[in-house]
């Protein structure tokens, strides 16, 4: 549906995209996941010919944006960060003017009417748009990008400013377009990646570090040399029956659990699986192990050991992964 093949993009000494390459298939809800400036909105005005790229090309649906731009952008609906709104127009005025300019006659009202329903504009169709709070003028945004049913659908930031219930509200917008369309979404929220997109492409410093699916993502860092087990148990006979194996390099009490029972961070030497070896040490010295698990990353570790190296981007990772 969609490729991307060697796209970069430079402004004055910046070099905002390097290199992007990407295949995204009819379907898919696929997040662009990265840090203020990272070079999302650059990829998103890329992908929907609003800008040129310096180098590569862009096809959707076989159509490349630039040497076909009118045949590709037709099956693009967009939804930039920051939108344009015609203030003085009532909002089904403003709806039938994009028609307009998309070029859609045969059932026009029931159209707008049909996706102001599904969006939950319905109720406001004959008000003012400058009248409209943020929430719903992001409705509206969103009911423009889908007006002519275009086969993918491009949101860059579309919960920025919104207030919790409006960005449960827009989320759950998102899910149900993209069960029927290829949904790009740009963010920097982790929580909205990793709720509303069947795939994240993590992109930084204008590269693509990482891309697969959010699950995938989290396992790829999971360590069995590391656990995280409930032990029935004095902690000093705990310590005791792992401390003479030299698999187990570090055993830290990480908190109590229950009656008699304490959590304990147990580390092995790395690459290695102790899980097994851990439930035998334990069962040797009948010390009931209530449950052991695999010490899991998050999608959130995943972002930070990818950036954790960049220079000076502290307060914005902190931004990343606590929105």
């Amino acid at each position: 549906m969609i490729e991307v093949k060697n796209i970069s993009k430079q402004y004055g000494r910046k070099q905002a995209l390097t290199n992007i390459n990407l295949r995204i298939k009819q379907g898919e809800v696929v997040g662009f996941l990265g840090l203020n400036g990272a070079g999302k909105s650059t990829a998103m005005n890329i992908l929907t010919g609003y800008i040129s790229a310096d180098s590569g090309y862009v096809t959707i649906g076989g159509y490349d944006i630039a040497k076909e731009p009118l045949a590709a952008k037709k099956l693009i609906g967009y939804l930039p960060e920051q939108f344009f709104f015609y203030n003085d127009m009532k909002v089904v005025e403003y709806l039938s003017f994009i028609c307009d300019i998309k070029k859609i006659k045969k059932g026009r009202k029931e159209h707008i009417d049909d996706l102001c329903d599904r969006v939950g504009i319905s109720h406001i169709k004959s008000r003012m748009i400058k009248n409209l709070y943020k929430g719903y003028r992001q409705r509206v945004g969103l009911v423009q990008a889908l007006l002519g049913n275009p086969e993918v659908v491009i949101l860059d930031e579309p919960t920025v400013g919104l207030d919790p219930s409006q960005v449960v509200d827009i989320r759950s917008l998102i899910k149900e377009v993209g069960e029927k369309r290829t949904v790009i979404i740009s963010s920097h929220i982790l929580s909205e990646v990793q709720l509303v997109c069947s795939r994240v492409v993590l992109i930084h410093d204008g590269k693509i570090i990482a891309d697969d699916t959010p699950d995938n993502l989290r396992k790829s860092m999971h360590e069995p040399s590391k656990v995280i087990a409930n032990i029935e148990g004095e902690i000093e006979a705990v310590k005791k029956a792992l401390g003479d194996e030299d698999i187990f390099e570090k055993v830290i009490v990480l908190k109590q659990k229950e009656i008699g029972a304490y959590e304990y961070l147990i580390e092995g030497k790395k690459d290695s699986d102790i899980r097994r070896r851990l439930f035998e040490c334990l069962a040797k010295a009948n010390l009931p192990a209530l449950s052991i698990k695999s010490s899991e990353f998050t999608l959130e570790d995943f972002f930070l050991k990818h950036i954790e190296n960049s220079d000076g981007t502290d307060k914005e990772v902190d931004d990343v992964v606590h929105s």
